[in-house]
């Protein structure tokens, strides 16, 4: 493990690829987050709401994104997390998690983040405030 104090403007994270988003992964998300919205899990319904198939949950897709910190939780926390939902995640698309460090002061580093899924497209893009200890 790297430490993030180590760190230079510009410089990226290890990025994180996710396992193909599998139904199973968002019906445990849908019982641990209480979203129960049925174009998460059932393709009927994703069907009936002109999707071309069940969509991932958006706060699933951020979740994820703090992975990308876990590594550092003994350096710090995360402060502040803001994102932008840019695309839909469908089932069997493989997400990239990346993060790179906008700025550095004091013991705040802000960091650019993103998932990107298969095609290279952004299906999140926001900001990472981490607070060091």
């Amino acid at each position: 493990m790297s430490s993030l104090t180590q760190l230079q403007t510009g410089d990226s994270l290890k990025e994180i690829q996710l396992s193909p988003v599998s139904r199973i992964a968002l019906i445990k998300y849908a019982g641990a987050s209480g979203d129960f919205n049925p174009i998460h899990t059932i393709d009927e319904e994703a069907t009936k709401a002109s999707l071309p198939g069940i969509i991932a949950h958006g706060m699933w897709t951020m979740g994820n994104l703090a992975k990308l910190f876990t590594e550092y939780y003994e350096e710090g926390f995360v402060k502040d997390y803001s994102i932008r939902f840019k695309g839909m995640v469908f089932l069997n698309d493989v997400i990239t998690l990346k993060a790179s460090l906008k700025d550095k002061e004091d013991n705040q580093l802000r960091f650019d983040v993103q998932a990107v899924n298969q095609q290279g497209k952004d299906v999140i893009k926001g900001e990472v405030v981490y607070q060091l200890y």
